[in-house]
């Protein structure tokens, strides 16, 4: 299993026009920033627009695709060469940022679109499960972030409060 391959596979769907645009985030995401942790899925944030006149929004292009290729449904996981995807659409305003501001990062030869660690760390602050405070801490304890860029943009999605809330709780 070798992350390379599903990003290729990412890749290729944009390329095919399958998705507009994407960018990793969650665990694997912050693994670009951080020592890798366990994680049970890859997650994949995409651009995906209702349909005109239609107010719900539809993966079945993804899974067709994804499907014609071998890949197999595995609960709310598609597998892509064994590794368990989640597809996840920007569901608001810091993630649809977060994927127009990803970074192109080279693995293994092959370009991977991720989320910035400074805005990985700004959706773990607004998530808020203990997993998510813990991987903040992380990024805050080794020194990843850009405390300016950080700062505004915590402060650009009314998130000041959670930041202090966080600061009190974890770094006083």
């Amino acid at each position: 299993m070798k992350i390379e391959d599903v990003i290729r596979t990412v890749n290729q769907m944009k390329a095919d026009g399958v998705l507009a645009n994407y960018a990793i985030g969650g665990a694997v995401g912050a693994t670009f920033y951080l020592e890798p942790v366990s994680t049970l899925d890859v997650d994949i944030f995409i651009q995906l627009h209702a349909a005109p006149g239609s107010a719900l929004l539809n993966l079945d292009p993804i899974f067709s695709y994804l499907r014609d290729r071998g890949c197999t449904l595995e609960g709310e996981h598609i597998l892509i060469s064994g590794w368990p995807v989640q597809f996840l659409p920007a569901a608001d305003l810091l993630v649809e940022e977060a994927l127009d501001r990803a970074m192109e990062i080279d693995v293994a030869g092959t370009a991977a679109r991720v989320f910035t660690a400074e805005h990985i760390a700004a959706i773990a602050l607004q998530t808020g499960r203990a997993k998510d405070k813990a991987r903040l801490l992380q990024f805050v304890e080794i020194g990843a972030l850009d405390k300016a860029k950080f700062e505004k943009l915590i402060e650009r999605h009314g998130l000041i409060d959670k930041w202090r809330q966080f600061q009190k709780q974890f770094l006083s």
